[in-house]
């Protein structure tokens, strides 16, 4: 079974999802990253597919990806560096990117590296719900991979809904209007709060500032879990030690 649906079938509440980006602080450092992550019992890992033009994406994870594409990240690296540590890794990896990418690459071919590489599913935020139903569900579902769609606090609550039903693993819930990057969670609680009232059938996260403990924390009261990116990947820019600096970043937020 997909990994990503058994580990959302295990664990119900409480989630935390860590996101990396691929090819950074070096190159070669993300089996590092990702098998010190599993090894901190992360839920879920997202690994970030470095872009040119991250629409949705704050200052610092926007900084990881010029250094990751400098660094020589490509998909076809990833893609190998995935396949290298696929056998030794069972935590679900959802790969985050763009749709461009998906189309440039071909989605078939995308779908299946995705598949030969141990990925459960993706998370592309400027993909049209309504597209993927259309063209793409099907091959999706093909080669196995789960689609994670996002909603912010100005969708209206039938689009909700409709992506709600759309998504095959979690929704990604954006806890404010801006990008990724802030250091202090600035929850839209009308927002957060209203969507249990909307009966949503599918497991959601809360993503967009959360850093700490209490951020965590306080995702978990209103979702299913908690997504971080930008505060893990300031703790591990210098690191000497990378699985030293994973260690040090988990515990802070546990």
């Amino acid at each position: 079974m997909n990994a990503l649906d058994l580990k959302l079938q295990e664990k119900k509440q409480n989630l935390i999802t860590i996101y990396t980006t691929a090819g950074y602080p070096n190159l070669t450092d993300t089996p590092t990253v990702l098998k010190q992550l599993q090894k901190n019992n992360v839920d879920i890992i997202e690994v970030g597919i470095p872009y040119s033009d991250p629409l949705a994406d704050g200052p610092t994870i926007q900084a990881t990806s010029e250094k990751a594409l400098a660094n020589g990240m490509k998909l076809n690296v990833l893609f190998d560096q995935l396949k290298s540590i696929k056998e030794e890794i069972y935590t679900p990896l959802v790969l985050m990117g763009y749709y461009n990418q998906l189309i440039k690459y071909g989605v078939e071919a995308f779908l299946q590296q995705c598949q030969e590489s141990g990925v459960s599913g993706l998370i592309l935020p400027d993909m049209p719900f309504q597209v993927y139903l259309d063209q793409h569900q099907a091959l999706f579902e093909k080669y196995e991979q789960r689609v994670i769609f996002l909603i912010t606090p100005q969708t209206p609550a039938d689009r909700i809904k409709a992506i709600n039903d759309a998504t095959s693993g979690f929704v990604y819930v954006v806890s404010n209007s801006a990008t990724t990057g802030s250091t202090e969670a600035n929850y839209n609680e009308e927002f957060l709060a209203g969507l249990k009232t909307l009966g949503l059938t599918k497991p959601y996260q809360i993503g967009f500032g959360i850093s700490t403990k209490q951020d965590v924390e306080k995702a978990w009261k209103y979702a299913n879990g908690a997504i971080i990116g930008s505060a893990f990947l300031r703790a591990i820019e210098n690191s000497t030690a990378i699985e030293q600096s994973v260690d040090d970043f988990i515990q802070s937020i546990q």
